[in-house]
């Protein structure tokens, strides 16, 4: 089975990422606006219980924290994603560290730049139409995240909360 770690933003800022998601977003149907902690990778229902007991323990040794996003950013030319750029702090970014210090899954694929994808699947002329319009675009929201989430992969591709860690209890 395939698990992921994320952060679900507020309603208000899912709302604004799905005004994009539906238009430039392939995988727009099969999982929420989010910020990815931990990179999808296999496990099996032992090791889910196991995985479960040490995100509870990681979730207590660090406090609620301030998600912030002013601009709207891509991974151009290493890939076509457009995304909500967040403002790295030491809290998320000690979070991010902690989850990915290998006791479970597979390290990082690329270097955390925290983010919310916007668009994805897109062809250089679209990504090159879309995101020169999208950059110009001023964004200032600021939230406080208090809870992250453990996914699961269901055969079809959607992703479900398997379980919640309250940050901090």
């Amino acid at each position: 089975m395939q698990v992921g770690i994320v952060i679900f933003p507020s309603k208000k800022l899912q709302d604004f990422a799905n005004s994009y998601r539906k238009r430039y977003d392939s995988k727009y149907s099969l999982i929420p606006p989010h910020l990815t902690l931990k990179a999808a990778f296999e496990t099996n229902e032992e090791q889910l219980v196991e995985i479960s007991a040490k995100l509870e323990e990681i979730a207590k040794r660090h406090e609620p924290f301030e998600l912030r996003t002013n601009k709207i950013s891509s991974f151009h030319p290493v890939n076509n994603v457009i995304y909500l750029k967040v403002e790295p702090t030491a809290e998320l970014e000690g979070l991010f560290k902690e989850l990915n210090s290998g006791s479970f899954g597979n390290p990082p694929e690329y270097a955390f730049v925290p983010h919310i994808t916007i668009g994805q699947s897109l062809s250089n002329s679209e990504h090159a139409d879309v995101f020169s319009q999208l950059r110009l675009q001023k964004i200032e929201h600021t939230e406080t995240i208090d809870r992250f989430h453990l996914l699961y992969q269901l055969d079809n591709g959607i992703w479900n909360v398997y379980e919640t860690f309250l940050l901090g209890k």
